[in-house]
Parts: C-alpha cells; structure tokens; sequence
C-alpha cells in the first residue's frame, strides 16, 4: 500500500505543471483505495482515470485550497481529499451530464451538519472551473412564504419551524426543476430564500435568473428520501417516545408522498451520512456557542437541543436514512466522520473503502 508521504511529492509534482512519469501512475493507481469506474451508470472508467484527474488537479487546487482554508478556516489539509474525493465525483457528474445530453439535476442529502453546503460550493468551483456552469440549489429555497407558512401553522400547530415536509412550494419546485432540465438555453427564474427575514422565521427574498447552466447541484435534508412502513414508528427511536410524537411522526411521513415527483427529476443522489446522527445536535451547539463568543446572537444549549429534536421527530434520521445508504440506485454514501470530514466512501451495491487520513 503507498503511504501519504509518497503521495503527497507526487501531487505536489503535479502542482508544478509537470507530468506524471511511469512510476508516478503506476504509485497513484496503487493508491486509489475507490472505484469510482463502479458508480452507477458510469460506463467510462476513463472519464475518471488517473490520467483526467492529474490534467484537472493543478487547474482546481489553488482555488480550492483557498475555500478550504481561508473562506472555511479548516486546518487539516485537502490535498489528499481533493484527489481522492472531491475531484474524481466532480469528473463523474461531468461523465454523467455529458452522457445525459442535457442539465444534470444531482441529488445530495444529509442531516444537519453533515457537510451538505460544503461539498456543493467545493463541487461548484471544481465544476465551473473545469468550465462547466453549475447551480447551488437548495429545498431552503422553495420554502413558502412567511405568510403561506404562517397559515399553514394555523392548521397545523405542529409546524413551529420551517423544514418539514409541508413547509415547501412543491409545485414551484417542479417547476423550476423541470425548467432547468430542458436542453433549451432560455433564463429559469429561481427563488431564493432569506433565513433572517421575519425575526429568524424567514420569507422568499428575490429571484434570480439563471441561463445556460450545465449541471445542478440540489442538496437538503430530505432531498431523496422516500416514506418508510408506518409500523416502524411504533419502536421509534427516542425523541419520538408518545403517542402525539408518534403521530407527528406518520402526519410528516404521509407528506413526503408529495415530493416524490420532484425527487423523480433527480438524475442522482449522494448521501451524507454521519457515523452518528446525534453529533448533528453536537455541533449545531458548538456553533451556537461560537456565536455567542463572538458576540453575535445565538441558541442556547436547551433551545438547541429542542430544535434539533423537532427535526428528528419529524424524519428520524435513524430512520430515513439507513435505507438510503442501502439502496443500489443511490450513486454514492460519503461517511462523515466526527472530525466532519469525509471517512469512508462506498457505492450501496459495492465495497466501502476508506478516505486517506489528512495528515
């Protein structure tokens, strides 16, 4: 097995401008520990080789060097991660939208904190870069307004936060999605979502017109999941302990059914999945707490705690998804580990293998 400190001179070789010898391919094909050739609908083992990543790498790095550690202030590196992960998913979505001849609408799902945001801004700078337009799409920004969802709490007081199923304009959604796939190069007007607006309650801000846009990147924390057997609600896992949690529970469940038509515009869909869905809760505190620090406003733990459980009661994510992780036609599961980073990335009909540690 070649070990980090031989591949990093080679990347680093890369840098430089110059090429790969001989000995140099045959140490970064011994190395690469994933199959990507093995995704779904990926004929062209090629589109991915070591060959197209050594040309795109030194083209990207700089700039994704800068997001990682300047816009995103991590100090573990992302040299080896962007070689090994983020690059050669950035070539299949590539593989895959020219495969498709026209926009790619690509799924990514995940429970809060789990990275959704960031893979989608370091995929979209790796894909514009590499000179492929590419749109940030995310379900926040289908939420109704503050006034549809007001009224919409006033027959359910059950929803007290935006975010579950129920919250969103579906059919603007479809719409939009539907708009975006057309091969046809005309502006699609797409909504955007202010989170502050209404004292942290938020509301639709403006539209922005997009054109000529190659491949979507539409990430949320439900995007993709499908319903599960109601019976399982009955052995739950906690914080769906009551007969009214429960109920909560199946109510969100049953509106799923209403996005399953927009999940059907997806071409693809990653998941996130954290190697424990309780550190979502973990680190949404540690960012309010950083908040607090610096002076800004912010959650306290309890209110945390309870905004977190309020999600969990409506789509566990020990429920919904596990049979995510296992179905064949999910493109790819990217574990997060508790550092937040990548771990382990597997196809759900193939062999999980491990991400190079960043040190």
């Amino acid at each position: 097995m070649i070990s980090n400190e031989l591949l990093k001179p080679i990347l680093t070789h890369l840098l430089t401008g110059k090429t790969l010898t001989h000995a140099h391919h045959q140490c970064l094909e011994e190395y690469s520990k994933i199959n990507w050739s093995g995704l779904r609908g990926m004929n062209n083992s090629a589109a991915i080789s070591i060959q197209k990543r050594a040309a795109a790498f030194p083209l990207v790095y700089g700039q994704v060097k800068h997001y990682w550690e300047d816009v995103l202030n991590i100090p573990s590196p992302c040299l080896l991660l962007l070689w090994e992960v983020w690059l050669p998913l950035a070539l299949f979505l590539i593989e895959r939208h020219r495969s498709l001849h026209r926009p790619l609408i690509q799924g990514i799902v995940g429970s809060q904190g789990a990275g959704k945001t960031t893979l989608t801004h370091l995929l979209q700078l790796i894909l514009t870069t590499l000179g492929y337009p590419t749109l940030s799409l995310s379900l926040d920004d289908f939420y109704k307004t503050y006034a549809e969802r007001e009224a919409l709490r006033q027959t359910d007081p059950r929803l007290i936060w935006r975010g579950p199923p129920g919250t969103h304009d579906v059919e603007l959604a479809l719409q939009v999605c539907s708009q975006l796939r057309q091969p046809l190069s005309q502006p699609v007007a797409i909504p955007r979502f202010d989170k502050t607006a209404w004292g942290g309650a938020g509301d639709r801000s403006h539209w922005e017109s997009v054109q000529d846009v190659g491949i979507i990147l539409f990430e949320g924390w439900f995007v993709g999941v499908r319903p599960i057997d109601p019976g399982q609600f009955e052995t739950a896992p906690p914080p769906i302990l009551t007969a009214a949690d429960r109920a909560f529970a199946q109510a969100m469940n049953d509106r799923l059914q209403q996005y399953q038509p927009l999940w059907q515009l997806l071409d693809g869909l990653i998941v996130l999945d954290l190697v424990d869905y309780r550190l979502s809760q973990q680190w949404r505190w540690q960012a309010e707490a950083r908040a607090i620090q610096s002076g800004r406003s912010g959650m306290s733990e309890t209110e945390v705690h309870q905004f977190v459980e309020y999600f969990w009661r409506a789509l566990h994510p020990q429920l919904f998804i596990p049979p995510l992780t296992q179905d064949p036609e999910v493109d790819l599961v990217i574990e997060i580990s508790l550092n937040q980073l990548p771990q382990r990335v597997y196809c759900p009909d193939g062999v999980a293998a491990p991400v190079p540690p960043r040190s």
